[in-house]
């Protein structure tokens, strides 16, 4: 993936701090967290977790396996047994479901269409927190940092992170985006339910639309990707690009 400007060369690397850094960013479908946070990882040289991906990565696994998505109780027990793992090489992003690669395939519509129906079981989102903690933890032993992105970051998976971020967008530029990923011109009925029907469904069970306290909000309606990066970056690199404080403490 091509940065949309060399950040390694212009700023001081966040990864040569004495301790490990987590930069958690949370935002609503089409917000450009995704991309933002897998570009402000590649830069820093930190580790990359999008947990976006994991749920999306249970559903296939539910529907792979013929369980219902309603069955709350089948889906949360898929949960804390489904073989699920995720590199956080942000150069090279992957999930698989056991050997099965399906970095592809929850990108599909009928993963999207789908995904809350699991993100919002609670039960899943206790156990997919869980393991996504211990992912951040994990990193931090190896001595390296991490940018993880979703939905709850900033204020369940990592409250204590020094960096914390909710990228937001209007509905109309949050749309446009995703129909661009998509490769269509027009916003489609799909797409606005793809984006606002999950967000509906998703804000009962998470706060992803309002930054809570100690939280950095940064609007990427009128930004492109480089001007969302340099934004995320000047956050960044304010919040932790000096002194060592480990994360947590006053």
């Amino acid at each position: 993936m091509r940065l949309p400007y060399s950040a390694t060369r212009r700023h001081p690397r966040i990864a040569d701090l004495d301790v490990p850094v987590t930069v958690a960013i949370d935002g609503p479908s089409g917000s450009g967290k995704s991309t933002v946070a897998r570009t402000v990882a590649m830069a820093f040289d930190l580790a990359y977790l999008d947990t976006g991906a994991m749920f999306r990565a249970l559903t296939w696994a539910a529907l792979d396996a013929g369980v219902d998505l309603r069955d709350v109780d089948a889906v949360a027990h898929l949960s804390r047994t489904a073989p699920l793992h995720q590199s956080t090489d942000p150069a090279q992003p992957g999930v698989w479901v056991g050997q099965e690669n399906v970095g592809r395939a929850i990108r599909e519509s009928r993963i999207s269409s789908q995904v809350s129906a699991v993100a919002t079981n609670l039960d899943v989102r206790g156990e997919l927190a869980r393991r996504q903690r211990e992912i951040i933890a994990g990193t931090h032993a190896a001595g390296r940092g991490i940018v993880a992105e979703g939905r709850d970051i900033t204020t369940v998976i990592a409250p204590d992170a020094r960096v914390r971020i909710l990228l937001t967008a209007s509905e109309e530029a949050r749309l446009a985006r995703r129909q661009r990923q998509t490769g269509g011109k027009a916003v489609t009925a799909a797409t606005r339910d793809e984006v606002v029907r999950r967000d509906r469904d998703d804000s009962t069970v998470s706060n992803f639309t309002t930054a809570a306290d100690g939280v950095t909000t940064i609007d990427t309606s009128d930004l492109d990707l480089p001007g969302s990066v340099e934004a995320v970056v000047t956050v960044v690199l304010d919040r932790a690009g000096t002194g060592s404080t480990p994360e947590g403490a006053a």
